[in-house]
């Protein structure tokens, strides 16, 4: 299997995160400690994808 780190979008340094080719993430809230934000983001098939909501 073959790990990788996700990235902030924002900043895009290394968060404490690795996920896995085969792993499936739905709305997960990514936190960066660099620039202390959290983004929610999908990620599949080792492909990360921001997910923008509207502000209410």
């Amino acid at each position: 299997m073959k790990y990788e780190w996700i990235y902030c979008p924002i900043c895009k340094k290394k968060t404490h995160n690795k996920f896995r080719e085969d792993t499936v993430l739905k709305n997960y809230p990514l936190y960066c400690p660099k620039c202390k934000r959290e983004t929610i983001i999908n990620a599949k098939n080792m492909q990360v994808f921001i997910i923008t909501e509207p502000d209410t």
